[in-house]
């Protein structure tokens, strides 16, 4: 990042400035919206045989209008508290934006997973969850923590069961935190949840054309070439579906060793299967590897996936940007200035505060099913395929001849868990664009469609404050 420019919290600060500057709120307002509530800088130490090792982690919580609080946990040596107090901020908006219950928060430890063995890792995580536990900071009605960067399923059970080891008379302890094994009350369908999101929220402004024509684009997403940076969990998950499921050319994939490019189209399945193998896409055989593999950001394409860290593009590559739309599938992958240089020169922005809401959505809908106690679809499952047999039975009764078996199969299926969790994310996804969208083009100060989803956290975070008369 150039020295000149913004760093990822001030970014998020300005962004926030820019829409609150359309909007008509009471003095001091913005500024208590905008601000951290509280963070929490904890230090500990773990034995090993070589002796003591000392650790640091934060837990920032930045709005409490509504409880609990939500957000990841991250394990990399790059956390800091700045970064976790930008994200916990990109929380609270990302949830106002989609209609999800909970203020933001986050969470992270300074620490390279890739250091320790399975049995060192979980030692530090226990050791940081107990911590973090003893303050409030992991609690089902206030605080619940998910996966994020460095951590995943497993990271969340070890979470899980310390919190049910000092708090065996929660009956609610399971809900402590999401994105667990579906076997210790995970959801089917979260593993995939945000690139899940980002495809949801792609193919929906693949659906506005007056948006579309604004990026110089025409025609739906069938066909559209897209480059991928990152193919972790997000990239992949993002990549696999647009591919597979709506016929997007995928033209290049950068990783951390080099990028791949090709004029025709990388199957990205065979890419993440090469990496896990590999360890890098570095002599993948039906691609080109280019040294050096940011350049490949500005490759020409249509669609821009920015799927890994914050403060990919800058001012000194947004000039080279070819993309017509950046759809930020990672938090803060462009920074502010670079976010004003792309929209000026006709650049669309599809941000992260929206498009990789998935995540978070799909925490939500696991939060709920621990708080209730049962699966979805175990109670009317069974419901909905006797109602469809009852209905072909009642057209084979009227037009004298047998439903075809392959109708015959959809109308008799009931729903299961990952079905309906992918219809509410959805649907989520879809309606939340919608509303982005009409303010986008609405609104004569609202130059941009990140600038029309922070008005919108804003407002509803607003609303909340006013009505709890705060």
């Amino acid at each position: 990042m150039a020295e000149h420019e913004t760093s990822f919290k001030a970014s998020v600060d300005l962004m926030f400035d820019r829409a609150a500057a359309t909007l008509d709120l009471e003095p001091g307002l913005g500024d208590q919206i905008k601000a951290n509530n509280n963070v929490y800088m904890v230090q500990f130490f773990v034995k090993f045989r070589d002796g003591y090792r000392i650790f640091r982690g934060w837990r920032a919580v930045h709005s409490e209008h509504r409880l609990p609080v939500k957000g990841g946990i991250r394990f990399a040596p790059s956390v800091n508290q700045d970064d976790v107090e930008a994200l916990a901020a990109l929380m609270s908006y990302k949830c106002a934006i989609v209609d999800v219950p909970f203020g933001g928060s986050k969470g992270g430890l300074c620490i390279d997973p890739r250091d320790y063995n399975e049995f060192e890792l979980e030692r530090i995580t226990r050791r940081f969850a107990q911590e973090l536990i003893k303050k409030g900071y992991i609690d089902p009605a206030l605080n619940v923590p998910a996966p994020d960067m460095g951590t995943g399923a497993r990271e969340m059970a070890w979470i899980v069961d310390t919190y049910r080891n000092l708090h065996p008379e929660d009956i609610n302890a399971i809900a402590c935190v999401t994105g667990k094994p579906s076997s210790q009350g995970g959801i089917n369908g979260r593993v995939e949840a945000t690139g899940r999101g980002v495809q949801y929220g792609i193919q929906e402004f693949f659906r506005h054309p007056a948006d579309v024509k604004k990026a110089g684009l025409e025609g739906g997403l069938a066909g559209k070439s897209a480059v991928v940076q990152g193919l972790g969990n997000v990239g992949y998950h993002a990549a696999k579906f647009l591919q597979e499921e709506d016929d997007v050319k995928i033209v290049g994939i950068l990783e951390r060793d080099g990028a791949l490019v090709s004029d025709t189209n990388i199957s990205v399945e065979a890419v993440f299967q090469y990496i896990r193998e590999n360890g890098g896409v570095k002599g993948f055989p039906d691609a080109t590897f280019v040294e050096g593999g940011i350049r490949v950001l500005e490759a020409e394409c249509d669609i821009l996936i920015p799927a890994a860290m914050e403060g990919q593009i800058t001012l000194q590559n947004a000039p080279r940007i070819q993309a017509n739309v950046i759809a930020e599938a990672a938090n803060g992958p462009v920074t502010f200035e670079a976010d004003d240089y792309l929209r000026e020169h006709g650049k669309v922005i599809i941000p992260d505060a929206y498009l990789n809401a998935g995540g978070v959505t799909v925490s939500y809908f696991e939060w709920i099913k621990n708080l209730s106690h049962i699966r979805f679809g175990r109670l009317d499952r069974r419901h909905e395929a006797h109602k469809g047999e009852q209905i072909i039975g009642a057209i084979e009764e009227m037009v004298g001849k047998p439903v075809p078996s392959h109708v015959r199969d959809k109308l008799t299926y009931g729903s299961n868990e990952l079905d309906l969790v992918r219809s509410g994310l959805e649907d989520t996804m879809r309606v939340s664009y919608q509303n982005i969208s009409e303010i986008y083009n609405s609104r004569d100060k609202v130059p941009d469609l990140r600038t029309a989803a922070f008005v919108i956290a804003i407002e509803k975070i607003a609303m909340a404050y006013t009505e709890m008369g705060l």
